[in-house]
C-alpha cells in the first residue's frame, strides 16, 4: 500500500467540568462525542525520512510548518517507528478555532493514516505520540462517546450508541483558550454534571443528556466574546433538549429531539452566524 485516505472527525464537549489544577494546568472531567463533520487526510509513501504537508481550506494554508501539529505528529511517528517519510495533504472542513477539535482531529487522522500506510498496529504508541502533542489528541484516535479526565489524556470510552441530531452556531470571532481558562479562575466554574451525562448516554436517554449539558468555561467565554451568549440564546429560543458550548468556544450547539426539529430550526434561523446541521458519529459509524 503506497497511498491511504482517512477521515478525521470533529468533537463536541457534552460537559466540561473544571476539577482542579496540577503543575500549572487545569484538570478537567468531560463527556465528549464525535460528530460527522470531518477533515480528509491523505498520505503517500516517500523513499526518504522526510515529511511534506499541504493544507487546503479554512485559511489553513497560512499555518507555518513549524506550528502545524499534524506535521509534528508525522515527524514523531517516523522517528519512533523508523518508518520512511510521507507526503501528506489535509483538506479542512472542521471550522478552526471553534472548540470542535479540528487541530487534534488532524493529529489523530495523520497518525491513523500513517499507521495504515505502514501497516503498524500499536495503539499505545500512537496515543503516546498524540498525548505529547495535545490534551485531547489521544481521544480523537478513536472518537465516539468517551469521558476525558486529567488534562484530557485519561480517556475512558463509553459503550453508547445514542444518536443525536445537533445544530451548531459558529460565531466568526474566536475565544482564546488560555485567556478563557485564566478567567475561569476568577469567575468560578459551577459545572459538575459529567456523571449525569455519562449515565444518560449509557441509558440511551437523549432528553436526560440534553438536561445534563454544561460547560464550566461558558461564563468566561461569553465574557471574552459576547457572540457566544448571543449564539446560545438564539439556539435556546428553538426549545431544544439542551444547549451548550463546545470546548472554550466559540461554537455553541443544541441537541434536538429529532432530525425534523433540527431541520426546522435551521430553516427558521435568521441570525448572522453560520448554522451547521450534524449528527453524532461513533466508531461503528466510521467503519461503514
Amino acid at each position: 500500500m503506497n497511498y491511504v485516505r482517512v477521515k478525521a472527525y470533529a468533537k463536541i464537549n457534552l460537559t466540561l467540568d473544571l476539577v482542579g489544577a496540577e503543575n500549572g494546568y487545569h484538570l478537567i472531567d468531560s463527556a465528549v462525542t464525535t460528530v460527522d463533520i470531518a477533515d480528509t487526510i491523505t498520505a503517500k509513501k516517500r523513499k526518504d525520512k522526510l515529511v511534506s504537508i499541504e493544507m487546503h481550506g479554512m485559511g489553513s494554508e497560512s499555518i507555518p510548518y513549524e506550528l502545524n501539529n499534524a506535521a509534528r505528529a508525522a515527524e514523531a511517528f517516523i522517528k519512533l517507528t523508523g518508518s520512511d517519510g510521507a507526503s501528506i495533504a489535509v483538506w479542512k472542513n472542521i471550522p478552526m478555532g471553534a472548540g470542535l477539535g479540528g487541530s487534534s482531529a488532524d493529529v489523530a487522522g495523520v497518525l491513523n493514516a500513517l499507521a495504515k500506510l505502514y501497516d503498524m498496529d500499536d495503539l499505545p504508541l500512537l496515543k503516546r505520540i498524540a498525548d505529547a502533542i495535545g490534551s485531547d489528541c489521544g481521544y480523537m484516535l478513536g472518537g465516539g462517546y468517551a469521558r476525558m479526565r486529567g488534562r484530557g489524556e485519561k480517556v475512558e470510552y463509553i459503550d453508547g450508541n445514542l444518536k443525536l441530531d445537533i445544530g451548531i452556531l459558529l460565531p466568526p470571532d474566536g475565544v482564546s483558550t488560555g485567556e478563557c481558562y485564566r478567567l475561569s479562575d476568577t469567575l468560578g466554574s459551577p459545572s459538575h454534571s459529567t456523571d449525569e451525562a455519562v449515565a444518560a448516554i449509557l441509558a440511551g436517554d437523549k432528553a436526560r443528556l440534553g438536561a445534563a449539558l454544561s460547560n464550566g468555561l461558558y461564563a468566561p467565554a461569553k465574557a471574552l466574546n459576547p457572540q457566544v451568549e448571543e449564539a446560545y440564546e438564539a439556539l435556546r429560543a428553538f426549545d431544544p433538549l439542551g444547549v451548550c458550548m463546545s470546548g472554550s468556544g466559540s461554537a455553541v450547539y443544541a441537541i434536538f429531539e429529532n432530525d425534523q426539529f433540527l431541520r426546522y430550526a435551521a430553516s427558521r434561523y435568521r441570525g448572522k452566524f453560520r448554522f451547521i446541521q450534524t449528527k453524532t458519529c461513533t466508531a461503528t459509524d466510521k467503519e461503514r
